[in-house]
């Protein structure tokens, strides 16, 4: 073998949720997936500009709307969509707009998830409504995404992928994390239960557990040597992630040589943490 053409995206559609950050995962996997020729849906909050990050604001940044450039910059149909995942009823409109649009969707990449910040306490001093919140976007919005989509998926009776964007916190099980920990291990036993039911389908469902990636959910670390040190401390390759290594294994988990991979929590960290 020559070389490695990652193929199965002509014609298919991807819809991506949390994508509308400049400096994010999502909006990596967007445009990834459209390089490689799926047409694209991109959610996003609907985040007023008063709460963009001061690098967003310099560039002009118009959240899901400039992702939808790039990807059409990179030659495939691009649907922005405000949308919400920890309301059921919320996914249900996405999908059915979805359909009305394209007709069709084929891979299911469950990216959006409630930042970090709020919930870094102890699990006796977590407020309610915050744990209520990480589980709500970060498991639940997983699930409803899941099980909507998936139904479509088999339905369509064409295979398809569905793969979840979780973190090696759900491996690590840090002090201070349980919320957050919580929400991403659940997901990586939804991932296993639901390619055990989704196989016979022809669809696989996998999650990518990533490490430290330099995107606006890190900015409470300042950039600069506690950075570096604390990145070349915890990663063994000694660097974080700009988001391209997820978006990279997302493509490659959704195309035709990915076709025999399902059930995983992937880590893609640097090799920060090995567990399984």
């Amino acid at each position: 073998m020559a070389g490695l053409e990652l193929t199965g995206f002509e014609g298919k559609v991807a819809v991506v949720t949390g994508a509308g950050r400049m400096r994010s995962i999502g909006r990596c996997i967007a445009v990834e997936l459209a390089k490689a020729g799926a047409d694209v849906v991109i959610t996003g909050t609907g985040r007023p500009p008063e709460r963009y990050p001061d690098d967003e604001k310099e560039a002009g940044w118009r959240d899901i709307d400039s992702v939808a450039e790039e990807v059409e910059a990179a030659g495939q149909r691009a649907l922005p969509l405000v949308s919400d995942v920890s309301s059921p009823e919320a996914v249900q409109e996405l999908l059915a707009r979805i359909l009305e649009e394209f007709g069709r969707v084929d891979f299911v990449i469950n990216n959006a998830a409630f930042a970090r910040g709020p919930d870094r306490m102890p699990a006796v001093e977590i407020p309610i409504d915050v744990w209520q919140r990480v589980i709500d976007v970060n498991l639940n919005g997983t699930f409803y995404m899941s099980h909507y989509f998936g139904q479509q998926l088999i339905e369509q009776d064409e295979g398809g992928a569905i793969v979840n964007i979780s973190s090696v916190a759900g491996k690590r099980l840090s002090v201070n994390a349980s919320a957050y920990a919580s929400s991403k291990a659940g997901i990586h036993a939804l991932t296993g239960c639901m390619a055990g039911e989704m196989g016979r389908y022809n669809v696989r469902v996998n999650t990518i557990c990533p490490g430290t990636v330099d995107t606006f959910r890190m900015d409470d670390i300042p950039r600069g040597r506690i950075w570096d040190e604390r990145v070349a401390a915890g990663t063994p390759l000694g660097r974080a992630s700009d988001g391209s290594d997820i978006a990279w294994m997302t493509v490659y988990l959704c195309s035709d040589q990915g076709n025999w991979i399902t059930g995983q929590s992937i880590n893609v960290d640097g090799g920060a943490v090995v567990q399984h």
